[in-house]
């Protein structure tokens, strides 16, 4: 059975990858009644994932107006991500002496299946695999208030995360880089670890802008 909150998360989705691969240019107006009739759904979800996407910055909702697409630059983008890099490097570093034997297990189990699908090229699992490994990281910090930070922080940055995994080749690259970070995790180098996740969401930056620049979908400053 399909619920209101899967039809608004599914549209969310939907339009998230569209603005952030410039299929919806910025200044476009997204309207409710069109939505609605383009994914079949009444008022409330739409007005759910509008509402969402503009928490992620990607567009402003104007009173009698709609909602605006919002442009992208990318000084603001490497801004958030410098800020996440930071936070999830602290996060491992603290995950790397807090880790349970039963989330390590569970991390290489993700890791795993993340491998397999991105040997695969399927970019809808890795790409939830992906947010598995990282949520995953931030309760194996068992830091209450440091994992409702990460979680508020992606929140802000999910379409741009799926995005990045966008550009050629980065499947495969993230992989690699999940794997060295599970490497020093399990030699118990939180030093390591938090320098390797660092670099990953500094990788995950750069691979955005690159594919952002290369479809047209960044302004100027």
């Amino acid at each position: 059975m399909t619920t209101g909150s899967s039809i608004s998360e599914h549209i969310r989705v939907v339009l998230s990858d569209e603005i952030s691969t410039g299929t919806i240019r910025p200044g476009s107006v997204l309207d409710e009644g069109t939505l609605s009739a383009r994914f079949s759904a009444s008022r409330t979800p739409v007005r759910e994932a509008l509402r969402q996407l503009e928490a992620s910055g990607l567009v402003e909702i104007r009173p009698r107006k709609g909602a605006f697409v919002l442009p992208l630059t990318l000084p603001r983008l490497m801004q958030m991500f410098e800020v996440t890099a930071e936070i999830e490097a602290m996060c491992v570093g603290l995950a790397t002496h807090r880790i349970t034997g039963v989330e390590r297990a569970e991390l290489l189990d993700i890791h795993q299946k993340a491998s397999v699908a991105a040997r695969e090229e399927n970019f809808e699992q890795y790409d939830e695999l992906n947010l598995a490994f990282h949520e995953l990281l931030y309760r194996s910090a068992h830091n209450d208030f440091l994992f409702e930070e990460l979680m508020r922080l992606r929140g802000r940055l999910l379409p741009f995360r799926r995005t990045q995994l966008r550009y050629a080749q980065r499947l495969h690259s993230s992989n690699n880089e999940h794997e060295a970070i599970i490497r020093a995790m399990m030699q118990g180098d939180a030093a390591q670890a938090s320098l390797m996740m660092r670099e990953h969401m500094l990788n995950a930056g750069v691979a955005l802008a690159r594919f952002m620049r290369a479809t047209g979908d960044l302004a100027a400053e």
